[in-house]
C-alpha cells in the first residue's frame, strides 16, 4: 500500500515538474529534505522563489487533492522553506507557496491545477 502511495506520488511529482517548466517555472530542488519535513518542488518563477506542495489523487472520493494541504502541512511546510532561506541566504528573496493538484482518475486525462499563492507563510 505505501509502495503504491510513493509511486503516485513520485509520478504525480513528475507530471507537476514539466507542467510547471512548461509555465515558466525553473526548477531548483526536488525532494528537499529536513529534519521536520520535506518539500516537494523548489523552483523560480520571474523574481519569486517558489516552494511547491503536489498532490496526487487517483479519485476524488475522499476530496480534492488541496483539500490534503491542511494548515499543519502548511506549517510543516513553512519551517521547511526556512530551512532553505537560510541555508541559502535567501532572507531577502521574495518567496510563495504554491500546490499543484494531479487528479489521475481511472479512464479519464490527467488534470493538472496551479494554485499559486496557495497558503501564507505559517
Amino acid at each position: 500500500m505505501a509502495d503504491n502511495r510513493q509511486k503516485l506520488g513520485r509520478t504525480g511529482e513528475r507530471i507537476a515538474s514539466a507542467y510547471l517548466q512548461k509555465n515558466g517555472y525553473i526548477i531548483l530542488s526536488k525532494n528537499y529534505r529536513r529534519k521536520c519535513g520535506e518539500i516537494d518542488i523548489i523552483a523560480r518563477q520571474g523574481d519569486y522563489l517558489v516552494f511547491i506542495e503536489v498532490k496526487t489523487r487517483t479519485t476524488i472520493s475522499h476530496g480534492h487533492p488541496l483539500e490534503a494541504v491542511t494548515l499543519r502541512k502548511q506549517k510543516q511546510i513553512s519551517m521547511v522553506a526556512q530551512c532553505y532561506l537560510a541555508e541559502n541566504n535567501l532572507f531577502d528573496t521574495a518567496a510563495r507557496f504554491d500546490v499543484v493538484a494531479v487528479t489521475a482518475l481511472k479512464n479519464s486525462r490527467v488534470q493538472v491545477e496551479l494554485i499559486p499563492n496557495a497558503f501564507e507563510l505559517c
